[in-house]
């Protein structure tokens, strides 16, 4: 479990057949054997690692549905360690489990914030509401903005935020991993398994939600 609030930035040393090798830019994370670690948004398992580097194993599901698979010996990344229980939640509660890979479309620079357009999978943006959170990257972010069609979101970055993360370096044009609030997909399941279905097939309302008593 993390939080979204990336602690420093790694840089790809290495990159094989089920493996990232990380080494740190500034910080050291001191990770121990088999440690959950955030690269990117992605919840990896650490296998091996000194005070410069760490090891990470990285499966074949893991390649495909995130952007690790286009990880390239000096690129950039986000890093977080998991929450420590009793520690403050100053983010948002992150699984490391990537729902899909956006696209960011446009980038305003502002003098207090950037504003990020991403666009992602269409079946992701039912889960996205304005003023609620996702992640990007890895990073914990509110949603500013819904596009006008609902085809896509805006997150505002603010200036620390972009001064610490990778987030400083994306282009319009790449692709970003994107977590949705897990309650939100928690809800959707609660609702299916009260109408003896798997899924929700309609948009999830206030309407639906006090008909079938959550609140």
């Amino acid at each position: 479990m993390f939080t979204g609030l990336i602690e420093t930035l790694g840089v790809v040393r290495a990159a094989g057949a089920g493996f990232l090798e990380i080494g740190f830019t500034a910080k050291s994370l001191e990770l121990d054997i088999g440690e959950s670690v955030s690269v990117d948004g992605v919840c990896l398992s650490v296998i091996a690692r000194s005070k410069e580097w760490f090891r990470a194993e990285v499966s074949k599901e893991t390649l495909v549905r995130s952007t690790l698979q286009r990880k390239r010996p000096g690129a950039l990344v986000n890093l977080e360690r998991a929450l420590r229980l009793g520690g403050r939640l100053g983010g948002h509660i992150v699984q490391g489990h990537v729902d899909g890979v956006g696209r960011a479309m446009n980038l305003a620079a502002g003098p207090n914030q950037m504003l990020v357009w991403v666009e992602p999978p269409k079946r992701l943006m039912a889960y996205i509401a304005e003023k609620g959170s996702i992640a990007v990257d890895g990073v914990s972010l509110t949603v500013a903005e819904l596009g006008t069609n609902e085809e896509c979101f805006a997150v505002a970055v603010l200036p620390l935020t972009r001064e610490h993360t990778t987030l400083q370096y994306v282009k319009a044009g790449e692709s970003v991993n994107l977590e949705v609030d897990v309650l939100a997909k928690y809800v959707e399941r609660l609702l299916g398994a009260k109408r003896g279905k798997v899924a929700v097939k309609e948009t999830i309302s206030l309407d639906l939600l006090q008909e079938h008593g959550f609140f």
